[in-house]
């Protein structure tokens, strides 16, 4: 027998109701004002255990909704415990829409402005903007990491180009024009013409300020969907063979302004010269000293602990270049400094992927968090599109494109690597010993932080912001605990050796604005060349400022034995 379900109005915090769920784990409610899209979807309560459909939820967002009434199966209504799910809510001003009872419980595609209100997830993320682009940032690493398994000068300079140059996030042509010059456009402003397999490709105007008379740049049109998001990559990656040109501008040809009717243009280029990228992993490092230090609400205190402690604003730069080269790094504050040129290939190639995730990426995850945060609106719903675009940009890059929907795939950044470590900390929420612990908090922070600054609860998001960054700092003291042992107390070799090294340098900027003394006795023990490694003082020295770090020894969890027992 069917009953109705009711959302009632002036629904208040506390309140427990029931949900319905379609086999996603969805269900929009709608009322004549705003849009409020909540998503569930259920998580291992613990290790083991699968969450009852008959446990309860409690609201803790307090919104009103006009009466809306959906014939529902009653088998299909479950009751879920606010611990065990994640939600969202987005609320867009001026929409009016309409649901009918369906068996499938699927709401129709909505719009706001020609925008789509729903897209692919991001491990288990819900963006409210595309960043599919940014997603595949990750694209780029995995051509680096490729590059530097070859084990040679010659990979490992292919491998720099990608760093330095890109290949896979916004991908922009620059065509010369051979029809008189180019017109007074801006950017942003569309042309059309025809890609290398003969189909129509669009790009917007880029840098048309900086560019030549001559030149038109055109950033290609990217879709919704992460498999197929641009049909050209290429930027430095003709000599890795990673390159793609069916979707790039044909070598000669037209342009047209969309809609088609003010101006063409013909052009000619090189497609595996003249395609290059706008976002690139250096990039990430360079940009921290105008958009991190000296933007208009700067500096962001984590872009300052670490150029406080190594006295460079592009101190990952440095890290990464001298990794590559095998050079050294010479930060002007004296602190921090690795001489690469002790290390062999095998060496080098650990300091240079890894500084890439862990020190560049990860500090510009933080920046698209804090860019959020400025650009917020107070109490106001349907005026913070920016803001949830950026925030949607910090999950794209701390997770990236690899792991898919659910995270269950290898990936290579920041997500990745929280699940990595909690298998060796005992930190993991699942049997297989593979979903961490702070991923599972990160991804309700996520949420909630996204669900507050649609709403204009920029306050409230600020403070989630906090503790997504104090977790972000987990995986690197795991790794960094982990490889003091492995190097102390297993007599590891240069590859371990340079592990430690690379996981400390991410986090002793952060130690530093805690402890100096505690900062320096790691540095001093997990440092490039280093004389010894102890193993105990180092975790001591971490533990002395876990709270400090606003995390706790639980979350950190403690490194296992073979046998299961701590070390």
């Amino acid at each position: 027998m069917e009953k109705p379900f009711v959302v009632t109005e002036g629904m208040r915090p506390e309140e427990s109701f029931v949900v319905p769920l379609n086999d996603a784990h969805e269900k929009r409610v709608y009322d004549t004002r705003y849009l409020f899209l909540l998503t569930f979807s259920t998580t291992p309560s613990s290790k083991g255990e699968t969450n009852h459909p008959s446990q309860k939820i409690n609201a803790t967002k307090s919104f009103l909704c006009q009466v809306i009434k959906f014939n529902l199966p009653e088998s299909l209504l479950l009751n879920l415990s606010l611990t065990m799910v994640r939600f969202t809510l987005i609320a867009v001003s001026s929409l009016l829409a309409t649901v009918q009872a369906a068996q499938n419980l699927r709401a129709p595609e909505l719009t706001k402005n020609g925008r789509k209100l729903s897209y692919q997830y991001i491990t288990n993320y819900e963006p409210r903007s595309q960043v599919t682009d940014h997603n595949a940032l990750d694209l780029d690493q995995k051509v680096i990491e490729e590059q530097i398994a070859l084990q040679n000068e010659n990979s490992f300079a292919r491998a720099r180009d990608v760093y330095e140059q890109g290949g896979h996030s916004k991908s922009y042509a620059k065509l010369k024009i051979t029809s008189g010059n180019k017109p007074n456009v801006s950017d942003g402003t569309l042309f059309t013409g025809t890609d290398m397999s003969g189909r129509p490709v669009t790009g917007k105007v880029y840098e048309s300020s900086t560019s030549p008379s001559d030149e038109l740049r055109l950033q290609y049109s990217t879709s919704d969907i992460q498999s197929s998001y641009v049909g050209c990559q290429v930027g430095a990656l003709v000599p890795t063979g990673n390159h793609n040109t069916a979707g790039c501008f044909k070598a000669t040809g037209t342009v047209s302004n969309v809609p088609g009717v003010t101006t063409d243009l013909d052009y000619t280029y090189e497609p595996e010269q003249d395609n290059l990228n706008g976002r690139t992993i250096k990039g990430f490092s360079t940009a921290v000293r105008p958009r991190m230090l000296e933007c208009p609400k700067c500096p962001y205190p984590d872009a300052k602990f670490f150029v406080d402690y190594y006295g460079d604003s592009d101190y990952a730069d440095k890290w990464i270049t001298a990794s590559f080269t095998g050079g050294r790094t010479n930060f002007s504050s004296g602190r921090g400094n690795a001489d690469f040129s002790t290390y062999s290939l095998t060496g080098r190639g650990e300091g240079a992927k890894k500084g890439t995730a862990y020190m560049a990426i990860f500090m510009y995850v933080i920046r698209e968090f804090e860019d959020a945060l400025d650009d917020c609106q107070s109490n106001c719903i349907a005026c913070n599109d920016d803001p949830v675009h950026a925030w949607d940009e910090g999950v794209a890059f701390y997770s990236g494109s690899l792991e898919g929907r659910d995270g269950s795939a290898p990936g290579l950044l920041l997500h990745e690597l929280a699940d990595k470590r909690c298998a060796n900390f005992n930190t993991c929420i699942d049997v297989n010993d593979s979903k961490s612990a702070v991923n599972d908090q990160l991804t309700d922070l996520f949420v909630v932080g996204q669900s507050q600054l649609l709403s204009g609860r920029c306050e409230e998001a600020r403070n989630t912001k906090n503790k997504i960054v104090d977790l972000m700092y987990v995986p690197l003291i795991q790794g960094t605990i982990r490889y003091a042992y492995r190097v102390g107390e297993q007599a590891g070799g240069e590859k371990e050796k340079a592990e430690g090294a690379v996981f400390a340098a991410s986090v002793l900027p952060r130690i530093h604005a805690a402890s100096s003394s505690a900062a320096d006795l790691i540095y001093n023990n997990m440092r490039v060349g280093a004389a010894s490694t102890d193993f105990k003082a180092i975790k001591k020295a971490f533990e002395s400022v876990y709270d400090k770090l606003n995390i706790k020894c639980s979350d950190v969890g403690g490194l296992l034995s073979p046998e299961g027992g701590y070390f």
